[in-house]
């Protein structure tokens, strides 16, 4: 019997699919249906025994090393989870295999760009499963867009709601919003300068339930996502809002209402802006499913040497919009005012415009450090640190890991803030500040796993040479006189020195040395001392 064609009468090559999960089962079905379905592969033995039953001409395997190998597989489709998704990309296409793999590409910017420099190097197609590119609904859509019927493109929202699948292995971010972005980059034609992301963490408090991330591009249009799966009911809007027409794919609709045109006018009257408003429009579309569009796009790429819609360079794209919501939200959890450049996250190596990092510091992976920070000479700021906004981080310091320091923060000369110690905004610490995480260190002893934790509140100042012993908490606007090692809590305001450190005054917001009224000389603000906590504004300063 003939090998199986596409429509140009080439042969069709022959597919294995990795993960039959939620998704990957309908691209077992789209493949065997379009008769290119070789082998099945899955770690599940129950769902690969169904599969036998309902596909026995189909060979199925449990490890997908034993497919890499074979010479009668020209193509691998990847369906497992997003962390594995550049692991078995890489494999494939070191084996000489074209590559479909589910949305999104990687989960960095830089596997996905080795990925492109692979496929490119082995003239091999790397295509990305961004569905919604390949719906006829979308397909027209663009088509209005690029042609001007739409006319000049001013707003974008999409709504992608529904209740459940909830996942644990991502966010909703990284489930729901890959699609929305593909059509929203596809529809501008540009890359957005800036992304905002936030989120509503519900059900577990690191995995976002609920995101909003919004889209600014340099032509002035704006875009926002609003992604949920604890939603009451099930939600797929694209609206694209033109000065001609206004078009809203709603894929939740029947057929003959997935794509509805508007065109509204907007007629001024006395120097007034009124809506004219006017009837649907309803594009005749022939109906099709986009994944059979999808996949036959894939084989007929693969057949003929052809870039897809969705190629590499495509789910590179979207991936660096999708690092930079993270980012965003990792930030909004972290200093609240979360907004990124998307051109600090076109790559894991960080974006000197977004901060400043010296060439001979060095920065780990897993760091995120806020717009205007510099770090300067020889410095070292080691993995899962996260440094506000307009610090500035002196010669030989080093920081983490694990440790958190808020905004505004200016650590001086030869200081190493160790796992343990949080810094909040506008802390100064003083050049070759010492500070401790384990109370009786040995050298032979190892005591990582009993560290004790500082805190260092907004504010404060710890003068050069001070030893901070760890387990105490430095209160707000506190002082720490050079030289001085403190051994127990210091309450807000106090002004401490000595060894061990003794409150010996107290000082003022602005830093100076408060009499016994309590009322600062310079600026004018008054204090009441409280009764364990240390000082209290009553007054704010005169001027300022």
């Amino acid at each position: 019997m003939a090998a199986p064609q596409i429509s140009t009468g080439k042969p069709l090559p022959a597919v294995a699919v990795i993960g039959t999960g939620y998704w990957g089962k309908n691209l077992v079905r789209v493949h065997h249906r379009l008769g290119a379905l070789k082998l099945i592969c899955d770690k599940d033995e129950t769902a690969l025994a169904r599969f036998r039953e309902l596909y026995p001409e189909v060979e199925v395997c449990l490890a997908a090393n034993d497919l890499f190998v074979r010479n009668d597989l020209q193509a691998i489709v990847i369906a497992t989870p997003a962390e594995t998704h550049f692991a078995l990309a890489q494999e494939a296409l070191l084996a000489g295999k074209h590559v479909y793999v589910e949305k999104p590409l990687a989960l960095d910017p830089t596997e996905a760009e080795a990925l492109i420099a692979l496929a490119e190097e082995r003239d091999l197609v790397l295509m990305v499963g961004h569905l919604l590119q390949y719906h006829p609904v979308f397909v027209e859509m663009k088509r209005l867009a690029r042609t001007g019927e739409l006319g000049r493109i001013n707003y974008m929202y999409s709504h992608r709601l529904n209740l459940g699948k909830i996942r644990r292995e991502e966010n909703i971010l990284w489930s729901f919003a890959p699609h929305d972005i593909s059509m929203i980059l596809a529809l501008a034609g540009e890359t957005p300068e800036k992304v905002l992301a936030t989120g509503g963490y519900y059900l577990h408090s690191r995995i976002a339930d609920v995101t909003t991330t919004h889209l600014e591009f340099a032509s002035g249009l704006r875009a926002h996502i609003f992604v949920s799966w604890l939603h009451p009911f099930k939600v797929q809007q694209l609206v694209v809002v033109g000065d001609r027409k206004m078009a809203v794919f709603d894929d939740t609709r029947p057929w003959a209402d997935k794509l509805l045109l508007y065109p509204h006018e907007i007629k001024w009257q006395d120097n007034l802006p009124v809506p004219a408003r006017a009837e649907p429009e309803r594009p005749d579309i022939p109906e099709s499913e986009p994944l059979l569009s999808e996949c036959e796009n894939f084989l007929a790429c693969v057949s003929e040497g052809k870039a897809p819609i969705t190629d590499g360079r495509e789910g590179l794209r979207v991936l660096r919009v999708l690092h930079a919501a993270q980012r965003s939200l990792d930030r909004q959890r972290t200093e609240g005012d979360h907004a990124v450049t998307l051109r600090s996250c076109v790559t894991a190596a960080e974006d000197t415009q977004a901060y400043f990092v010296h060439e001979s510091a060095v920065v780990d992976e897993n760091v995120s450090i806020g717009e205007g920070t510099r770090v300067w000479h020889f410095s070292h700021i080691l993995g899962g640190s996260v440094i506000g906004r307009n610090c500035n981080i002196g010669q030989n310091v080093v920081v983490g890991p694990d440790v958190t320091i808020g905004r505004g923060c200016k650590i001086q000369n030869n200081v190493s803030v160790y796992k343990g110690v949080t810094l909040e905004d506008e802390v100064f610490c003083g050049p070759s500040l010492v500070f401790t995480n384990v109370f009786n260190p040995r050298a032979h002893i190892r005591r990582m796993g009993v560290l004790r934790p500082t805190l260092v509140r907004k504010g404060a100042t710890l003068g050069a040479n001070a030893t901070i012993v760890c387990g105490v908490t430095i209160g707000r606007y506190a002082f720490v006189g050079a030289g001085a090692v403190v051994t127990r809590n210091v309450l807000d305001h106090a002004l401490v020195a000595g060894n061990p450190a003794r409150r010996i005054g107290w000082v003022c917001e602005c830093g100076e040395k408060l009499p016994e009224d309590l009322s600062c000389p310079v600026c004018g603000a008054q204090y009441r001392q409280g009764e364990a906590t240390g000082l209290a504004k009553v007054r704010e300063p005169s001027h300022g």
